[in-house]
Order: C-alpha cells, then sequence, then structure tokens
C-alpha cells in the first residue's frame, strides 16, 4: 500500500498512549506527519517515548487544554476512549466517551482544522437476528446497519452504549457538513497492548495458562498496525463523511487457542462453559469483585452478554477501497504475543 509522505502536514493525535493510538502515533511520523499528542498528567507513555511527537498535556474534559493542543494543527485524529467492561463509576465512560469527543471535536472545528478521523468502534454496529444465542444467523453478515438512540436499551454494558451515544453525535456533525470521517475497527491484536485491553486480556490469560474453558462466540480479528494505515488512509483519500469498518477474518473463540496453541504449544481449553453459566458466574464475580472488593471482575457480566452474538463482519469492500494490505492473523498474533513476553506481561 502507499502511504504519501506528509512534511507540511501538522495533526493532533488523542489516545496515543493506548492501544491503538499507539499504533497511529508511530505509523504518522513514520510517514512524515509532524505528530502532536494530547496526553493526560501521569499516563504511561510507553507506546510513544521513543517517538519524535510533540506532547500537549490536557484532557477531553478540559476545553482549555483542547484548544492549546489543536493550535496549528490542520488534522485531528480522535482515539482517546474508555474502553472497558466494567468501571466503578460507570458515568466516566459517558464523560470521555460522548462528552469528550464533543468537545474535542467542537474544539477542532473552532480550531480551522481541516479533516478529522474519528475513532468509533464494532461495537456501533447491530448485527441481524431476532435469537441473540443463533450464531449461525451473522457468520455471513453483509447487511450492516448502526445502533440508534431507541436501540441503547438492549445493549450490554456502558462501554458499548457510550461508544453509540458518541457515534450519534459524530453522525449530526457530519449532517452539519463538519469534516468527519468515522473508522469502525473490528477488534485489534498487536504490539502496544499497554493497558492490555479486553481482547489483549484473552492472549495473555492465555500466555499465564489462566484459561481454562472457553465460550461459544465469535469475533472478527485484524492487525491493529493495519487499523493504523487505514485511518492514515482515511486521513489522505477518503470523502468527507464516509464511515469505514476495518477487519480481517472472522474467527470463533475456539479458532482463536487452536492459533494460539500452534503458536506457544500450550495446549489450548478443551471444556465449552454455555454462555448462560458464564452469565451467572458473571453475576456472581461482578457482586463480590466488583461491589464487595471493588476490583475489576474476571468475567465482567457485559462481555458474556455481548459474546451471545457472533461479531463477524465482511469489511471487504472498506478494505479495497481504502487499499489496505491486510496482515494474516497468525501473524498478528504472533507479534501480540512478542510484545506482552518482550515487556514482561507473561509471568513465566
Amino acid at each position: 500500500m502507499e502511504l504519501y509522505g506528509q512534511d507540511k502536514m501538522k495533526v493532533l493525535l488523542t489516545g496515543a498512549t493506548g492501544f491503538i493510538g499507539g499504533n497511529i502515533a508511530r505509523k504518522l511520523c513514520e510517514n512524515g506527519f509532524e505528530t502532536k499528542v494530547l496526553v493526560r498528567e501521569n499516563s504511561n507513555i510507553l507506546n510513544i517515548e521513543k517517538l519524535p511527537v510533540i506532547i500537549s498535556y490536557g484532557d477531553l474534559c478540559d476545553k482549555n487544554s483542547l484548544q492549546k493542543a489543536l493550535k496549528g494543527c490542520n488534522g485531528l485524529f480522535h482515539t482517546a476512549a474508555k474502553y472497558s467492561f466494567w468501571a466503578k463509576n460507570p458515568e466516566s465512560f459517558y464523560k470521555v466517551n460522548v462528552e469528550g469527543t464533543k468537545n474535542i471535536i467542537n474544539a477542532a472545528i473552532e480550531a480551522g482544522v481541516e479533516k478529522i478521523v474519528y475513532t468509533s468502534s464494532e461495537s456501533t454496529i447491530k448485527l441481524p437476528g431476532k435469537n441473540e444465542s443463533s450464531n449461525k444467523s451473522n457468520k455471513n453478515n453483509q447487511k450492516i446497519n448502526h445502533y440508534e438512540i431507541d436501540d441503547i436499551n438492549c445493549v450490554a454494558g456502558d462501554y458499548k452504549k457510550s461508544k453509540i451515544l458518541a457515534e450519534l453525535e459524530v453522525l449530526k456533525m457530519i449532517e452539519k457538513k463538519w469534516p468527519v470521517i468515522i473508522i469502525n475497527p473490528t477488534t485489534p491484536i498487536g504490539p502496544g497492548d499497554v493497558k492490555p485491553t479486553p481482547t489483549g486480556k484473552i492472549i495473555l490469560d492465555y500466555l499465564n495458562r489462566e484459561m481454562p474453558a472457553y465460550v461459544n462466540t465469535g469475533l472478527n480479528i485484524v492487525d491493529v498496525e493495519d487499523v493504523a494505515i487505514g485511518h492514515i488512509l482515511a486521513f489522505q483519500k477518503a470523502k468527507i463523511g464516509k464511515r469505514y469498518i476495518i477487519g480481517n477474518k472472522n474467527l470463533t473463540l475456539k479458532q482463536i487457542f487452536e492459533i494460539l496453541e500452534n503458536i506457544t504449544k500450550i495446549k489450548a481449553p478443551k471444556v465449552e462453559i454455555p454462555l448462560w453459566i458464564a452469565k451467572l458466574l458473571g453475576y456472581i464475580d461482578e457482586f463480590f469483585s466488583g461491589k464487595v472488593l471493588k476490583k475489576y471482575p474476571k468475567i465482567p457480566v457485559a462481555a458474556v452478554k455481548a459474546a451471545y452474538k457472533y461479531r463477524f463482519f465482511d469489511c471487504s469492500k472498506d478494505i479495497e477501497e481504502l487499499g489496505i494490505e491486510l496482515t494474516p492473523v497468525e501473524i498478528s498474533f504472533e507479534k501480540a504475543i512478542k510484545w506482552f513476553k518482550d515487556n514482561r506481561y507473561v509471568k513465566n
């Protein structure tokens, strides 16, 4: 694929210390963009500490810091978000993901930014089928629908709800002819998963031999570096108001573990737990871990509810239009494993 040098283009990137944002930061620097990053005080800067970026300290909820960060910028990549299936304070999802998105895009328009690429989520995409436990109907999904405000109550978890509400706000901005492009990544894996994300946690738990069983669900897996390149290609060539789903290969969780077994030689779990049992365990875990111990539960209920549908997509049209050369998922898993090992996330 061809990425064009942008030596005269200055952009602001939010979420640069995170997973997708950190990879976008590296690709921007590699391709000649003058890259400024919005970073909160005391953030873990592992993903950007060796990059030639300009750090502007601020917060999505601090409008003055956003105006300062955007000064002189031609473009904005907004990837920052609170991504988790559980939080002590659920309102924090809406404060960051909804209000924060409105704040940064409004500030960008006021600053005269020419183009904005907003990172949404595959969580905003509504899959067909009335029976949520029927996975077959989603395996070859070709039709893409997005959640509307009336669908919010049927969505599992505050993260997904907040991302839907945020995307609806961005769509209103697009209706006003604001220069925004939306990217809906599926499930990225690869290097730089500092937190880690819920999907990265699956890989890490597997490496640490803490994955005794699996549930019957499926995800669309994509290399995080391909997602990063897709953002830049969208910035360079996409029309204003376009939305792109960036993904690669549909895999069941069992198939994911089989790939991990082939790479690591660690035996994949053989026991399948019915989703209703996993959900029951989730409620118990959230009560004791979340409410009593005030710590992140190992089995968030929202994650189990999300597993009731295979999150399978055909992204071929969008991938072709952007011109992304997709990395084989086996290589993506290898890169993720190496990064976790190199950065001492793996116990043994």
